[in-house]
């Protein structure tokens, strides 16, 4: 039994590892293949356009128990759809393009002299980016990562479709809102809403914080 606040954590926290970590990857790929960006950059940013509620039922679709996928993950046992899982993957989702375009961005702005130098010195292209690239952009990694968890914390529309709205279960603060003011209790509702009007008021905090940190330490 699970409060709307905990699944809400434990939605956003699990997405966010994976969405900064696949993020990342993907930053670097399209960063370094110039001649893909193009149709990667579309594929991956489109969830950033699409209504939540389409990425919903491509994902509902996707892993319904008639799909190829479904039966497969159906025999292994593993359940999807109105689960908690199915929750964890629309908020991975919809906040990937998040993380993938804050990161990029900043690897592009990477001083291009130092990775040539790097280059030029016989560095080899893993060192490159571990040594090099990740940490001059940690910055923007750390930007990114919150706010993809912000993003995961206050999805609702794909949350909805593929994990339904189950108390205790799948249930997320958003949705708990979205039950509330359908049953016309709107003073709990409001509890809620302070709630979540809190959380990201703190993260905006914590990127203004990081902004500050990487200015006074002259980060460029």
């Amino acid at each position: 039994m699970h409060s709307p606040l905990i699944l809400s954590l434990q939605v956003a926290i699990i997405s966010t590892i994976f969405t900064t970590i696949i993020g990342i990857f993907f930053a670097y790929v399209v960063f370094r293949k110039n001649n893909m960006n193009g149709i990667a950059d579309a594929i991956l940013t489109l969830p950033m356009v699409l209504p939540p509620t389409v990425i919903g039922f491509f994902l509902l679709e996707l892993f319904s128990y008639n799909s190829i996928l479904g039966r497969v993950l159906n025999f292994l046992g593993i359940s999807v759809i109105f689960n908690i899982k199915g929750a964890i993957i629309a908020a991975f989702i919809v906040s990937l393009p998040i993380m993938y375009k804050t990161v990029l961005a900043r690897f592009i702005s990477v001083n291009q002299e130092i990775i040539l130098s790097a280059r030029t010195l016989g560095i080899t292209e893993s060192v490159l980016f571990f040594k090099i690239i990740l940490p001059i952009s940690y910055k923007s990694i750390i930007t990114g990562a919150v706010l993809s968890f912000a993003r995961s914390l206050g999805e609702f529309g794909a949350t909805i479709m593929i994990a339904g709205n189950i108390p205790h279960k799948t249930q997320t603060m958003s949705i708990r809102i979205y039950s509330l003011i359908q049953s016309g209790n709107y003073k709990e509702a409001y509890i809620w809403v302070g709630v979540m009007i809190s959380i990201s008021i703190v993260f905006m905090l914590i990127i203004n914080k990081i902004t500050s940190i990487g200015e006074n330490a002259g980060y460029k």
